[in-house]
């Protein structure tokens, strides 16, 4: 607990230290800052951490649903909502109360993936896996005002009470996964393979099921209700981004994109959009290894479908936007990488480590000045 507490304490020491360095080596965006651009120019140690969608998921917050909003899933700007509901405030505490439930759901997240790992793996498995996780390209989205802490949490802790066999619990908190992020079915789907690895009494399976799903089917309800269109955080994907399709496009589609038409279209001379273009192509190829290294190195099925299945959800729009982000929460993989790295020698390791330190410094200074990374 010590050890996972005085990381997680680097960690946001070390992100305060990003966020002050940006103001002095990246020209600041101005579109897409949190609270505005105005607001950011005040207090840009509070507003930076809402950039882009953050934006988003504070005005739900604050106001409920809008039209075209509804690509954004509601566990987390309910929690919001529901805790500010204690001492209510303006616009300015919302966003602290949503950065506070962020960070402490992080907290948690990291005790929950030591603990989780521990049970198949030796501590030093566990070590690695945590650091991974915290210097990878992103991992300052954990304390961003975004659902990636909430989603992390509800994910690890539900996978940590399955195999402890405590099923009710696990399908408890994958259904407020899949209120919070739609790769909550990819949970789901982990989840069932650990149940039926571990011969449960079948017929107790379908409640369980309904109520892995139950947030899920509660969104699609209240979409129905406002819209007459369930899918309608599906529909509203393209508004996101030109790369999005509402369409489905199948996976090596996206690779053939990448290189056929994205990357060829690229404007090198804009240095944000080519390096959040091939960090977002590097993390599929890193998805991918991960794949067969799991396989080679045997983890459990229920991990290795939990991350093939969220890595093939998040490319359904037919990109890999936003995937360096969405990765975070797939955690076999630093898991598989973990068991490979606690082999090599320390100065490859010490190298690994250096090269992720570097990219989530780049790819930190530059969303914390408004500019998209993912």
């Amino acid at each position: 607990m010590k050890k996972v507490v005085s990381f997680f304490l680097i960690w946001r020491l070390y992100l305060f230290a990003l966020l002050f360095v940006s103001w002095f080596t990246v020209p600041l965006g101005k579109n897409f800052l949190g609270g505005g651009y105005s607001n950011y120019l005040r207090n840009p140690f509070l507003w930076a951490w809402l950039n882009f969608d953050g934006e988003h998921y504070l005005a739900i917050a604050q106001r409920g649903y809008r039209d075209l909003e509804y690509f954004f899933f509601p566990m987390y700007p309910m929690l919001i909502r529901a805790v500010s509901s204690f001492f209510p405030g303006n616009f300015t505490d919302l966003a602290y109360v949503g950065l506070v439930i962020s960070n402490i759901c992080f907290l948690f997240s990291l005790i929950g993936l030591y603990k989780l790992v521990m049970i198949d793996y030796e501590e030093k498995i566990a070590f690695l896996a945590t650091l991974l996780l915290i210097v990878f390209p992103g991992s300052f989205f954990f304390a961003s005002f975004y659902t990636e802490s909430l989603f992390f949490a509800l994910t690890v802790w539900a996978f940590y009470f399955a195999l402890r066999g405590k099923w009710f619990w696990a399908f408890v908190l994958c259904g407020l996964s899949s209120a919070t992020r739609i790769v909550g079915i990819a949970l789901l789907l982990g989840l069932v393979t650990e149940y039926f690895e571990n011969r449960n009494r079948r017929n107790l399976l379908p409640i369980l099921i309904l109520i892995g799903i139950s947030g899920l089917f509660a969104y699609m309800l209240f979409l129905y209700l406002r819209t007459q269109d369930p899918l309608a955080f599906f529909h509203n994907i393209g508004i996101y981004g030109a790369q999005r399709s509402q369409r489905l496009i199948l996976f090596p589609q996206v690779f053939y994109r990448y290189f056929f038409k994205i990357i060829p279209n690229l404007n090198y001379h804009f240095f944000p959009s080519v390096f959040s273009t091939f960090l977002e192509l590097s993390s599929a190829v890193i998805v991918l290894v991960g794949l067969v290294g799991g396989v080679i190195k045997k983890i459990r099925l229920s991990y290795l479908l939990y991350l093939l299945s969220g890595f093939l959800i998040s490319t359904v729009p037919g990109s890999f936007s936003s995937l360096p982000r969405y990765i975070l929460v797939l955690f076999p993989i630093f898991v598989i990488f973990s068991l490979y790295l606690s082999g090599v020698k320390k100065y490859k390791l010490v190298a690994v480590l250096f090269l992720l330190v570097i990219v989530n410094f780049i790819a930190a200074v530059y969303f914390f000045r408004g500019y998209w990374v993912a």
